[in-house]
């Protein structure tokens, strides 16, 4: 009875991390080839390979081996990385994260009070 429950629970999470990679692939899809290179990332290609096989590699293979760990790692790194470097070159923030990361507020030499001009 306790194997049921953990086979269970292991498919469970190998459909969950199958969805994950599902995402990742759908979105690197979705982006243009040209924001990839603007971002200095690898190019659109790569990481449309890379992200299916490691959707096909979740959905066929037992998550406690090591094919499934190396593409999580995959996709984690596309999540943290790739993505919001490919999402901040193509200008798919929302509003309050542009106000928020100061886009068109100045200078470069203001301060949180306003301008610096270096009197004392």
């Amino acid at each position: 009875m306790l194997t049921t429950q953990i086979l269970g629970v292991q498919a469970l999470i190998s459909w969950g991390l199958f969805l994950f990679a599902t995402f990742a692939f759908v979105d690197a899809a979705l982006h243009r080839e040209d924001a990839y290179r603007a971002a200095s990332k690898n190019n659109k290609g790569f990481w449309l390979i890379i992200l299916g096989v490691c959707a096909l590699v979740m959905k066929f293979f037992p998550i406690m081996t090591f094919l499934p760990v190396i593409g999580v790692v995959a996709v984690i790194v596309y999540m943290v990385d790739v993505r919001p470097a490919v999402r901040e070159v193509s200008g798919r923030r929302g509003g309050a994260a542009r106000r928020l990361r100061g886009r068109n507020s100045g200078s470069s030499s203001d301060g949180p009070y306003g301008p610096y001009n270096g009197r004392r």
